[in-house]
């Protein structure tokens, strides 16, 4: 089992959404988050005053899936995220150990 973790620009969280359940991948988990990259934020005028923006607000996505939907996902959410510009974001893959479902104490796979 993988968690993948993915962060991305806001406005496209329904397509990636979209993306995923159409692969079968049914459970995610969206966390708002600020952060930088390679573009290390911005400049913007208010109210006649410019101020450098140093902290870009994006999505976390993170979704737990069997091992052999890794590379499905990966793609599904590099596709749907994708605009071509700076600050599209990324994508990890970090191992997941256990998985139990709360409600019927299901572990694992069964857990997914």
């Amino acid at each position: 089992m993988k968690i993948v973790m993915a962060i991305i620009k806001p406005f496209k969280l329904e397509e990636v959404r979209d993306a995923l359940t159409g692969i079968g991948v049914h459970g995610l988990t969206v966390t708002e988050v600020k952060g930088y990259g390679r573009q290390k934020g911005h400049t913007e005028i208010y109210r006649g005053a410019e101020y450098a923006v140093s902290f870009l607000p994006k999505l976390k996505i993170e979704v737990a899936v069997a091992s052999g939907l890794t590379a499905s996902v990966i793609d599904a959410i590099a596709g749907a995220a994708r605009t071509g510009q700076i600050g599209d974001g990324k994508i990890f893959v970090l191992p997941l150990e256990k998985a139990v479902r709360i409600r019927t104490g299901e572990t694992d796979a069964d857990a997914l």
